[in-house]
């Protein structure tokens, strides 16, 4: 006598009935990839990201702290005279253009609803970020230096505007701990391309 064995018959699935209107406009779409996403729905921006409104306030107060160090070293008579004091002020020219021409772009992007995710922009906003955020932190960082000397080391601060000096200083090392997210949010969106 013969044991029976289960036999196991593949079944076929029902052919998909026709889309309705109201389903059609709600259709998922493929990438490249494979992946499929409903059509209509976009991926969440991170905070910080440019066009969002983290990234515009990221960018209106690197634009706010690099006016305000130059502002505050270019009310000093003497700041000329001292090439790292010279050095802050273009730095902190070239954060403000460089600051306030992406917030700009990110006031639009938020009127417009737009996503500024696109590969070219991305990358621009790396380099631009990389590029100013280096000048700034060198900047400071000089200023820094010499400031040290003028007050710490010298003892010459009475012929010297040392407050306003260390003010501006200090406004430029801030202006850069408000450009490093920006910098780090744009890396990593680049990176993850």
């Amino acid at each position: 006598m013969r044991p029976s064995r289960p036999a196991v018959h593949p079944v076929e699935a029902p052919p998909p009935a026709p889309p309705t209107p109201a389903q059609a406009e709600g259709q998922e779409q493929a990438d490249g990839e494979g992946v499929t996403h409903p059509r209509g729905v976009r991926m969440k921006d991170t905070p910080g990201a440019p066009g969002t409104p983290a990234g515009l306030g990221l960018r209106l107060a690197q634009t706010f702290f690099a006016a305000a160090a130059l502002a505050v070293m270019a009310a000093t008579n003497d700041f000329p005279s001292v090439s790292a004091f010279s050095y802050l002020v273009a730095a902190a020219i070239l954060q403000c253009l460089w600051s306030l021409s992406l917030a700009i772009v990110d006031i639009y992007a938020l009127l417009v609803k737009r996503s500024l995710r696109n590969a070219r922009a991305v990358c621009i906003f790396t380099i631009g970020d990389g590029i100013t955020g280096t000048l700034t932190l060198g900047a400071a960082c000089a200023s820094a230096g010499i400031t040290v000397l003028i007050g710490n080391d010298l003892n010459i601060c009475a012929e010297n505007h040392c407050a306003s000096f260390e003010t501006a200083t200090a406004m430029a090392f801030i202006s850069w701990f408000a450009l490093a997210p920006s910098c780090i949010l744009n890396f990593w969106s680049m990176a993850s391309r």
